[in-house]
């Protein structure tokens, strides 16, 4: 789907550009139904000819209508005889009988006509269903074909009303008085001939219509389960650009159909009203030149009991049933498709590599000479205290840095304004390309990639959720040997390989953030930021997926959730409120206390810092300390420098203990 503006329809009413079409043109497809119609109905003489036949009974109820009435006031009740009145009003009253006969009659031989096409449409569509494969076949069987059955009988029936309703109308008006005949047959002629004349403008613009409705209720289809992902790749606009783009479209198809639908209003009124105007306008005219009262009665008769309702069931029938009719039956039994250059119907190349030759290469990274922070200052409000005050730093490319600080200090921010999600409220994030790289913003040369906590996953296959930020599919060897260098292979092979649908919900945490670390993994971007982005994963997964990002080249920036994720890096950012502290593991163990702290908390020991154990294989540290059963978290080990053994006690989100709380009255970590 498009987010192209509606284009207009043409004058020939052909559809906007880019609207599905069964076949090649909008007035082929119209001779070709037109021309299958001539072929069924040829075929099936004698049913029409006994149709014909039984509604002749009609032709002489309508002619009766009119002509008894005038013959019972003229003849009868007008010159005092009103046995002959009663007379003529009781052969109409015969004459209706025997036209309800003929009307039961009519209703079996269009059954006869009508089954016919049903069972052939049915036959086409189980047949195209078989051979082609069609997920359509279902939804034509048992609602298009009997659309198309009911459709063609009610035309049938109102079309061969009008006809011969008109006949008897026109002879006994002819019968009554020529001069009548005079003046109504003109204005019929012509409101009959207009409406023939918008025929096929408005079959193409209800076919308009249709294709534009259908469109926009596929593309809802498609948008309303999948808000979940629309919200999470923030495409938001995008999805509601192409929405505005499509319901524009029905909009104006609509209005296009409107506009020709006044010239049926148009065309009843000349073709059914307008003779009743005339006659009663002539009505003096016509009485001075010798034709009598009980005529003129008749004749009103005639145009509003036969002809006016013939003429507005003809109308409605065919202006709507008709072209209703034209689109199923187009849809219904198309001409075997040619050749087309279409992409959306073309078959894909086969992109499966033979076995054994390579796969082919991933797009060329950029590659950054480094990451510049200058005074980077952010706060979420005009009046909020900044997290991040005046931060400088320089990240050359390459370096694995790790990010580490209380929680609620600022670390999940200064990533998110590293990947550019929030803008800072003073300074700049600088991302310079080395000289010889691809330009940035290049759609195959993504810049960088954040990974958040909570890692998403969206229903498809495997494949598609890990190769989501590639432009191209990615190939299935390097597809494989990603998942084997991230720990993803065993999830991989319980799936059912890279083909295999994925549903989010019957993963596991830690199994969705495999699936994204992957997705990013082989993003290739040269700035990979992980936000937390392994805290459902054991020490030695999250061990396995850092050396991985630390493998593949690149800058590499971690919120540590361990402090093995610190000793593993190169250098260690250190967030203490607006101070900031930056060196290597074992610089920060002699420059800042904060991160003795923080080791010494990490620490299974919890006393004195101790790097080596920190290494030991196997050795879990948890993020945080574990809960005194009396609902307090210590802020540092017990008995470690300038703990101060300050304690914060759990309650309502958002609610902090002021310093002057604490029992000792001392500031909080000292700070």
């Amino acid at each position: 789907m498009s987010g192209d503006p509606p284009v207009d329809l043409r004058p020939g009413g052909e559809p906007r550009p880019g609207a599905p079409r069964p076949g090649p043109t909008t007035s082929d497809r119209h001779n070709s139904v037109h021309r299958r119609g001539l072929r069924f109905l040829r075929a099936r003489r004698r049913v029409v000819g006994r149709l014909a036949a039984w509604s002749v009974l009609e032709t002489a109820q309508t002619f009766l209508t009119g002509y008894a009435l005038a013959r019972a006031l003229d003849a009868g009740f007008l010159a005092g005889r009103v046995d002959v009145g009663l007379g003529w009003l009781a052969a109409a009253a015969l004459a209706v009988v025997v036209g309800a006969y003929g009307t039961g009659r009519v209703y079996g031989a269009v059954a006869a006509l009508v089954e016919p096409l049903r069972d052939r449409l049915v036959r086409h569509v189980v047949e195209r269903g078989v051979r082609d494969a069609d997920r359509g076949a279902l939804s034509r069987l048992t609602q298009q074909v009997e659309i198309a059955r009911d459709t063609f009988a009610g035309l049938v029936m109102v079309s061969r009303s009008f006809v011969f309703t008109a006949a008897g109308a026109l002879i006994g008006l002819f019968s009554l008085a020529p001069p009548l005949l005079l003046v109504v047959a003109p204005p019929l002629a012509a409101g009959v001939a207009l409406f023939a004349l918008t025929l096929r403008p408005l079959t193409r613009r209800q076919e308009a219509f249709l294709v534009a409705d259908e469109e926009l209720a596929d593309r809802l289809g498609a948008v309303c389960p999948g808000l979940r992902d629309i919200t999470a790749a923030g495409a938001e606009d995008q999805v509601a650009a192409d929405a505005a783009a499509l319901i524009a479209a029905e909009q104006y198809a609509a209005r296009s159909l409107a506009r020709w639908g006044v010239l049926r209003v148009v065309a009843l009124a000349i073709g059914g009203q307008l003779p009743i105007v005339l006659l009663l306008a002539t009505a003096p005219w016509l009485l001075a030149h010798g034709v009598t009262p009980g005529a003129l009665v008749g004749a009103l008769a005639y145009v509003t009991q036969s002809l006016l309702p013939a003429l507005q069931n003809l109308i409605h029938g065919l202006g709507t049933s008709g072209s209703r009719l034209a689109v199923v039956l187009r849809r219904l039994a198309p001409d075997t498709p040619a050749p087309t250059d279409d992409p959306a119907t073309a078959t894909a190349p086969d992109t499966t590599s033979a076995p054994g030759s390579a796969p082919p290469g991933p797009p060329a990274a950029v590659t950054l000479s480094s990451l510049t922070l200058s005074s980077l200052t952010f706060a979420y409000g005009p009046a909020s205290e900044p997290v991040i005050d005046g931060l400088d730093l320089s990240v050359p490319h390459g370096t694995h840095l790790a990010i580490v600080g209380p929680s609620g200090i600022g670390k999940s921010t200064l990533t998110a304004l590293m990947a550019g999600l929030l803008v800072p409220t003073r300074g700049s994030v600088g991302l310079r390309p080395a000289p010889d790289s691809p330009a940035p913003g290049h759609p195959g040369h993504p810049i960088r990639v954040l990974i958040p906590q909570e890692a998403y996953v969206f229903t498809g296959t495997l494949a598609e959720n890990l190769g989501q930020l590639r432009r191209d599919p990615v190939p299935e060897r390097e597809l494989l040997a990603a998942a084997e260098a991230l720990g993803l292979s065993a999830l991989l092979d319980r799936l059912g390989g890279p083909t295999a649908e994925v549903e989010p919900g019957i993963l596991s945490s830690g199994e969705r953030q495999l699936v994204a670390l992957a997705r990013a993994y082989l993003a290739r971007a040269p700035l990979a930021l992980l936000d937390e982005a392994t805290c459902h994963l054991d020490p030695a997964a999250e061990e396995r997926v850092e050396r991985a990002f630390a493998r593949r080249g690149g800058t590499l920036v971690v919120v540590a959730h361990r402090i093995s994720s610190a000793l593993r890096a190169d250098r260690v950012l250190v967030m203490d409120g607006r101070r900031t502290t930056y060196g290597s593991h074992d610089d920060l163990l002699d420059r800042s206390p904060l991160y003795r702290d923080l080791v010494g908390a990490w620490s299974p020991a919890g006393g004195a810092p101790a790097a080596p154990a920190a290494h030991r294989p196997g050795t879990s540290h948890p993020a945080l300390p574990l809960r005194d059963p009396d609902g307090v978290d210590a802020v540092a080990g017990a008995g470690l420098p300038r703990d101060r053994r300050h304690v914060v006690a759990y309650g309502p989100v958002g609610q902090m203990e002021a310093s002057g709380d604490l029992r000792d009255g001392g500031a909080l970590g000292g700070q």
